[in-house]
């Protein structure tokens, strides 16, 4: 476990000494020796902000992944194919229609109420399907947040907020700056307490029936695990927007070679995902440098070909 963590923390910091000089402004870390005033506000206002929001949405999404397989018992789920993204999309939409004016710390609290019911609605889908195939599991998740995706993309064209949804459908950091990425500090003590509530999560992923006879309190402990993913989901996403699979394969590469023990697999999880949005971030900056591909596009991408990776494994398995 040091190996695997001591690995994943030197690839971090790799990583993070890359994305510091990586973008429009010529920024070398020689530069450092003598710096000018340019350069140290590009720094302080744009660079170390964008850093520090990649490691914060990359871990704390997932982590709402991991928390969200843990919960359902299912390896395909996550705040995008669960509809949980796009019930805090539709939230936030909702929120500049009614209070435009209102607060980032409002529109939060709307997404995530959003979120939250949204999350909830799906668990009650699930509960009524008599057969709890993995694979159908994840499609019903898709197609749920499909049609809550319609809904808002109904609301936005009827109210000329096309472009601000748009502008959630694929995660951007390039509009990260100091000032504008605090919220995402939220994920920090959200992790912490999924953290010390590991093994109760553990114990209520494996059926209703079972924690309770444990004594466990089993919607308590999951009402607790679908706040911390509906809070999350909702604070990444009115931040920098939506991140698709990325707390689907973050997770699901980590118990590959670590296992299912949730407590153990939760720092690798937030490392590795915060590495991996780092390197999407890296390439798409220096691509087609001067211009950025939005990050978004590049983790669904990577993601959406290893989720289908999954499915295709899957199916030869049970032929």
């Amino acid at each position: 476990m040091r190996i695997g963590l001591r690995g994943l923390i030197l690839l971090l910091f790799a990583l993070s000494v890359a994305s510091l000089f990586v973008g429009v402004s010529a920024i070398g870390p020689l530069d450092l020796l003598h710096p000018t005033p340019a350069q140290l506000e590009v720094l302080r206002l744009s660079r170390i902000p964008r850093l520090a929001s990649l490691i914060l949405a990359g871990a704390g999404m997932s982590i709402a992944g991991l928390l969200m397989q843990q919960l359902i018992g299912n390896k395909f789920v996550e705040p995008t194919t669960a509809g949980t993204t796009d019930t805090a999309s539709l939230g936030v939409l909702v929120a500049l229609l009614l209070v435009p004016g209102a607060p980032p710390l409002a529109k939060m609290l709307i997404a995530f109420g959003f979120a939250l019911a949204g999350t909830m609605t799906f668990m009650r889908i699930l509960n009524r399907i008599p057969f709890r195939e993995p694979i159908l599991i994840a499609l019903v998740g898709l197609m749920f947040g499909g049609i809550v995706g319609s809904a808002a993309m109904f609301l936005a064209q009827k109210y000329d907020l096309l472009q601000s949804l748009s502008g959630w459908l694929y995660g951007d950091f390039s509009a990260v700056l100091q000032g504008r990425y605090e919220m995402l500090y939220v994920s920090a003590p959200l992790i912490a307490i999924a953290y010390v509530y590991a093994d109760r999560f553990t114990i209520a992923g494996m059926g209703e029936h079972f924690a309770i006879s444990l004594g466990l309190p089993y919607r308590y402990v999951v009402n607790i695990g679908l706040a911390i993913v509906a809070l999350v989901t909702a604070v990444i996403l009115l931040t920098v927007g939506s991140l698709p699979f990325l707390g689907l394969i973050v997770p699901n590469i980590v118990s590959l070679y670590r296992g299912d023990n949730l407590r153990l697999n939760l720092p690798h999880t937030a490392l590795l995902g915060a590495n991996f949005l780092l390197l999407c971030d890296i390439l798409g900056r220096t691509l087609i440098h001067p211009y950025e591909i939005p990050v978004g596009m590049i983790v669904g991408v990577a993601g959406s070909g290893i989720f289908l990776a999954m499915l295709l494994k899957r199916r030869r398995s049970h032929a």
